[in-house]
């Protein structure tokens, strides 16, 4: 099918379960899209046993998607690059020290965690797997999905603290976790198992060289934004910074999530409030709000779509069952041990490390990881667990997340933040 016709068909796709969602469901868009997609691809699983060759033409269609590089290297700039532009900048600023310490700490502890406890579960299934496999795990699921926490967040009230906390690190933990993947990816490839200091290195080079990346060009355009008073062209420029300063950090082998994040960071943070009009704040706001919510229920729309041809059988579904608790474990200790680090300058409020550990959503990005390791049987094992543990987390610690935070008697605290 040429581009333009399958990009038609993910689109009308999207616009109707948007509209069953919103008129039967009556859940968040993106999550009622996922659902949907994942229940249109069951059936069409079971009509394939009646109706021969269906199941095969529809896996033969998502199939053409290339869904790692549709997110790593397409949709990704669009999505953390209008989350940038929407979090609090001077929220960020107050919470930095744990946020950092939640990115940076917690992301490399939960990997350790995650692969330890993972080689356990594939041991007790009969699914044995070396470590570095069970690293390379580790590293594509203790990120939070930026994309998924921000959807959740919207309609969750979060106390501002809670808030800049778990969006700052969904923000920068996805960097940091491409990096260490792709360095166990390599190692993975090559069969020898990395050092210490090789990881070290490649988390300065590449997630310091993609932030400073970022803030240069972020400050650059900041600067043109300053000379222009038009917000067709303002729209252009924010654009192009996006994409352009994500497209270079791939090209020069640099952190791109990190680069993007950053670059935003700058337009949230000097250009929006310096360098625009109050009618160029509200259109480019609408312009990316428009881009973010189309991103979105597309990427939720794949994500259901991919069962259609996601490795499946019983093992694999048991030990994807027992990751799940894996993975809220690994997130539970290394959200207590990060936030533990920076309590004498940061003391945690009450119920926030129940919050943190539940908020951390696993999305398309941990899927997209998931799919760019080479094909063979251990890419099937860690592709069909990864997806199991990301339909868990965005279903159900999505759905559930406003009923926790009024348990933890932190949704008032939020209504209150909201009316004031």
């Amino acid at each position: 099918m040429p581009v333009f016709g399958l990009l038609s068909t993910l689109v009308c796709l999207a616009a109707a379960f948007s509209l069953l969602s919103h008129r039967l469901l009556r859940l968040p868009r993106t999550v009622g899209v996922m659902l949907l997609s994942l229940g249109c691809s069951l059936l069409v699983a079971i009509a394939g046993r009646a109706v021969p060759g269906l199941h095969a033409r529809a896996a033969s269609l998502v199939g053409h998607i290339d869904f790692s590089a549709v997110v790593l290297h397409g949709m990704l700039a669009f999505l953390l690059f209008a989350g940038a532009m929407q979090l609090d900048v001077t929220a960020l600023r107050r919470q930095k020290v744990p946020v950092l310490s939640l990115a940076i700490l917690g992301t490399g502890l939960s990997t350790l965690i995650v692969a330890g406890l993972l080689k356990g579960v594939l041991d007790i299934t009969g699914l044995h797997a070396g470590w570095v496999l069970c690293l390379l795990f580790g590293a594509l699921i203790s990120p939070t999905d930026p994309i998924a926490v921000l959807e959740m967040l919207r309609r969750v009230g979060a106390p501002a603290t809670l808030e800049a906390q778990l969006t700052g690190e969904s923000l920068f933990n996805d960097g940091v976790g491409a990096v260490l993947f792709v360095s166990l990816l390599a190692s993975f490839s090559s069969g020898r198992v990395p050092t210490i200091s090789s990881f070290t290195w490649q988390l300065l080079v590449k997630s310091g060289g993609g932030i400073a990346l970022g803030l240069a060009l972020g400050y650059i355009v900041y600067r043109l934004l300053r000379t222009v008073d038009s917000f067709r062209v303002e729209e252009l420029l924010t654009l192009a910074l996006a994409m352009g300063g994500y497209a270079l950090a791939d090209a020069l082998h640099l952190s791109a999530p990190l680069e993007v994040v950053a670059a935003g960071l700058v337009a949230s943070a000097r250009a929006r409030p310096y360098a625009m009009s109050e009618e160029t704040r509200a259109r480019v706001d609408q312009f990316w709000d428009l881009i973010d919510d189309l991103m979105n229920v597309i990427l939720f729309l794949l994500i259901g779509l991919e069962m259609l041809v996601m490795p499946l059988n019983s093992r694999y579904i048991y030990a994807g069952l027992l990751a799940i608790p894996v993975a809220l474990a690994a997130r539970w200790l290394s959200v207590r041990a990060s936030l533990l680090v920076v309590r004498p300058w940061h003391k945690p409020m009450r119920g926030s490390i129940v919050a943190l550990t539940w908020g951390g959503l696993r999305g398309g990005l941990a899927v997209a990881l998931a799919l760019s390791i080479t094909p063979g049987r251990p890419h099937d094992r860690i592709l069909a667990i990864t997806y199991i543990v990301v339909i868990f987390a965005i279903v159900v610690q999505g759905l559930t997340m406003s009923g926790l935070l009024r348990r933890l008697g932190l949704a008032s605290r939020a209504r209150a933040e909201i009316r004031a």
